[in-house]
C-alpha cells in the first residue's frame, strides 16, 4: 500500500510563493494519477491540479497561470511538486496530496490521501 508524505505548507503574504512536496513510497506502478486538492473552512474539497502518468497537467481555473504541478519517479517512489506563485488570500486552505496508482489518466477514481499541509495567505 502506498504511503504519502506532504511538506512545504506555511504562512505567507499575498504575492509570495510556496512549493508543496508529496513523496509517495511503495510506488511500484507504471501508471497513476497524482493530484493536489484543497479544502478551505466551510467549503468542499476541490481539485487544484492533477498530473497523469504521461506528465500531462490539468489545473483549476482559479490557479491556472499561478500554480505548476510536476512529477518525478525514483526507485519505488513518486514525487509530486506544486509550485505556487502570486499567492492570494483565497488560496488559504488545507492542501492534500492524492494518488491513484492504478488509473493511467486523471482524474483518479480511488485515491489514497496524504495528511494535508496548511497554506495560509494573508493580505
Amino acid at each position: 500500500q502506498v504511503q504519502l508524505v506532504e511538506s512545504g505548507g506555511g504562512s505567507v503574504q499575498a504575492g509570495e510563493s510556496l512549493t508543496l512536496s508529496c513523496v509517495v513510497s511503495e510506488y511500484v506502478y507504471a501508471g497513476g494519477c497524482m493530484g493536489w486538492y484543497r479544502q478551505a473552512p466551510g467549503k468542499e474539497r476541490e481539485a487544484v491540479a492533477t498530473i497523469d502518468a504521461e506528465g500531462t497537467p490539468k489545473y483549476s481555473e482559479s490557479v491556472k497561470g499561478r500554480f505548476t504541478i510536476s512529477s518525478d519517479r525514483g526507485k519505488n517512489t513518486r514525487t509530486a511538486l506544486l509550485q505556487m506563485v502570486d499567492l492570494k488570500p483565497e488560496d488559504t486552505a488545507m492542501y492534500y496530496c492524492a494518488v491513484d496508482p492504478i488509473t493511467y489518466y486523471c482524474p483518479g477514481y480511488r485515491y489514497s490521501w496524504g495528511q494535508g499541509t496548511q497554506v495560509t495567505v494573508s493580505s
